[in-house]
């Protein structure tokens, strides 16, 4: 059930920055936004748990800097320990997965910067639940920038 929970939640947030697309015809005011994502509940492994929050500078109409985090669902917020458990590395292959995604958090921060709508930006293999997370915060914050 959460598995199903899960996949319809990525399908709103899908739509919702679908929604959004028609923010590379807008404008938006010089500055400095912070979005937030919706929360995802994650499914039964623990995949996809959490928001994300970003906080972009805007300046002639493009992003000009962008920081992008990712939090549990109680705002912790993923590090380090991310994917251990009990402040253990119990299972490798997860810890592996959870920190590529917190890599592949950072990529995306990086890879807005000069551009304006977060499509623009490549999802990264590993670090799906999160680029959704990133979308939506950063249309969220375009939201608030717009003119």
């Amino acid at each position: 059930m959460k598995k199903v929970f899960a996949i319809l939640l990525s399908a709103v947030l899908i739509a919702s920055a679908f929604a959004g697309c028609g923010n590379s015809n807008r404008t938006y005011k010089d500055g400095t936004y912070t979005g937030k994502s919706a929360v995802i509940s994650g499914d039964e492994e623990g995949n996809g748990n959490g928001y994300g929050e970003v906080t972009i500078t805007i300046k002639d109409n493009v992003i000009t800097a962008c920081e992008f985090k990712t939090y549990e669902e109680d705002g912790t917020l993923k590090g380090e320990d991310y994917g251990m458990v009990d402040g253990e590395i119990k299972n490798q292959d997860y810890y592996n997965k959870a920190q590529n995604a917190i890599k592949g958090s950072e990529e995306y921060a990086k890879n807005i910067v000069n551009k304006i709508n977060p499509e623009d930006v490549d999802s990264i293999s590993g670090a799906t639940y999160s680029y959704n997370q990133f979308t939506d915060a950063v249309f969220d914050a375009l939201d608030k920038a717009a003119e």
